[in-house]
């Protein structure tokens, strides 16, 4: 299944929004030929790339089989989801609607068109609180919220879809995604959320004493992640990271860099279920798909800062 970049049809639900957009681009410079589906709740018009053909829907409707009948569609990678931890336990069963139906109606469509293969992003949310680091694609699985509970039951649906229909599949458990065009409101990303504030020469808030760890992966990396799981004949989980240790404060420490600014945090304290220590390894899929991150976390915050939107 290494088609190189043919002339094929692909299909990115979620494709307005922040890592879909992305993975969006990357295909048409490959030239794929691109359709996005996305409902706009959370997506932007404005991400979308001009070179693609756009359809405002809903995953959960009802007529998302006749778009794939009409489209005919070689591949799917599937983006489109409730994404909020908070609103999966405020409003558990809207989450299990858009992140499980959703995906099912997807699953169903890709079924009667023919679909050869999708690619769907699972969450880090799936294991919880670590028993080791760095966790890998065999770590017990904890989830903590709705939310991962709805992001991994989809894996199990992969599987039963690829043994009953030959639909092929690989899941992606993607680690902490940053870059252009994340939501800094809300629920937005901690890089997206620091990199406004600090431009704006406001402190940023760290809940704890900033020494928790993450593992950052830039968004541009996730999306050939995705294309190269794509184009793959594997079918497989995959851990999508860095493996790259990088606590909050360093966080800081390299955007107050890129900046040429020193602006101090305000330390509050400890959120009630905030991990301490998370980071992942990408062994798996290094050797597998041959996959590596290409940017490090300083090019990538230096990067989303020089993005027009910020500057």
């Amino acid at each position: 299944m290494n088609f190189g970049g043919e002339e094929l049809k692909v299909i990115v639900t979620g494709g307005a929004g922040f890592i879909g957009s992305h993975i969006v681009d990357l295909l048409i410079q490959k030239n794929y030929e691109v359709i996005v589906i996305d409902s706009l709740i959370h997506g932007k018009a404005e991400n979308v790339n001009s070179k693609a053909k756009f359809y405002r829907m809903d995953i959960c409707n009802n007529e998302l089989k006749y778009l794939f009948e009409e489209e005919k569609p070689d591949f799917v990678i599937h983006e489109a989801a409730q994404m909020s931890v908070p609103k999966s336990i405020e409003n558990p069963i809207n989450d299990a609607k858009v992140n499980i139906i959703g995906s099912l109606n997807i699953l169903e469509a890709c079924k009667q068109s023919n679909v050869k293969k999708i690619i769907y992003p699972a969450s880090a949310a799936i294991f919880g609180e670590p028993e080791y680091l760095p966790i890998d694609e065999n770590h017990k699985l904890n989830m903590l919220s709705q939310y991962g509970v709805s992001k991994h039951t989809v894996e199990h649906y992969l599987q039963v879809y690829r043994n009953l229909y030959g639909i092929e599949y690989t899941s992606l458990r993607c680690s902490n995604v940053y870059g252009p065009r994340q939501d800094s409101s809300g629920e937005g990303g901690v890089i997206a959320i620091f990199c406004e504030k600090m431009l704006e020469g406001k402190k940023p808030i760290v809940f704890g004493n900033g020494n928790q760890i993450r593992d950052f992966v830039y968004v541009e990396d996730v999306a050939m992640a995705s294309i190269m799981a794509m184009e793959s004949n594997i079918n497989d989980i995959f851990n999508v990271c860095t493996g790259i240790k990088t606590s909050i404060n360093d966080l800081i420490y390299m955007i107050n860099t890129v900046l040429q600014k020193d602006i101090s945090p305000v330390y509050r304290d400890w959120r009630d279920g905030d991990i301490k220590q998370s980071w992942m390894s990408n062994k798996k899929i290094m050797d597998t798909l041959k996959w590596s991150p290409k940017y490090t976390i300083l090019e990538g915050i230096r990067k989303t800062l020089n993005t027009p939107k910020m500057v």
